[in-house]
């Protein structure tokens, strides 16, 4: 969670900035094998910000059927479980929740849960996920908590990790000299920021 221009506790009644200030989450989604930061969307942590999110998530890959299941997992919120149905048909998905027991502040445990279809228990796992959370909060100063670089608009707050999102998925070699677009066959080689400078915006949308 950070805040952008400024702290909810700020934020005066009915004056009209809950929308584009205060607290806000960050929603991400990331291919476990091939690191392919998918989408994201920042806001509120509500249902619309969540549905912004599977809009983004959902021109980038293809329909999922019974026969070739979209497998999803994620922590315990609940705005999944309500939103997933409204984009994939419940059949075509597995999914499951890994949801952390904390006392005093520390996880001393975890609970998987299966929400929909039938995932192997042993893969609901969330590492890989919070491995990129914690690389765009140490990446970001607009995402650093307690810093004087916090967001002040939420447009530029979004730019700046759609700017991530491409340098991460076409520039950053993971995996030898493979960045995450390339194992996923939509690119050839790694991109640079001239390459990125005098490309037409719409390959990046």
């Amino acid at each position: 969670m950070v805040f952008c221009k400024k702290k909810q506790k700020k934020l005066k009644p009915n004056c009209g900035e809950e929308a584009t200030s205060g607290d806000f989450w960050g929603y991400t989604i990331v291919k476990r094998k091939s690191f392919f930061f998918a989408a994201f969307a920042l806001g509120k942590r509500t249902d619309a910000t969540c549905r912004l999110l599977f809009d983004n998530f959902e021109k980038h890959i293809k329909k999922p059927t019974q026969d070739n299941k979209l497998e999803i997992f994620s922590d315990g919120n609940f705005g999944y479980e309500r939103v997933l149905p409204e984009y994939f048909n419940i059949d075509s998905m597995d999914y499951g929740q890994l949801i952390k027991i904390k006392e005093k502040g520390r996880v001393i445990g975890k609970k998987k849960i299966i929400v929909f279809g039938n995932p192997d228990v042993n893969e609901i796992e969330t590492t890989n996920i919070e491995c990129l959370n914690t690389i765009l909060r140490n990446r970001l100063s607009r995402l650093v908590r307690q810093s004087q670089c916090h967001a002040k608009n939420k447009y530029k707050l979004n730019s700046a990790v759609e700017l991530f999102r491409f340098y991460w998925n076409f520039m950053k070699p993971l995996h030898g000299k493979v960045s995450p677009g390339m194992e996923e066959n939509l690119t050839h080689k790694l991109w640079t920021w001239g390459n990125f400078l005098h490309t037409p915006q719409t390959f990046v949308n």
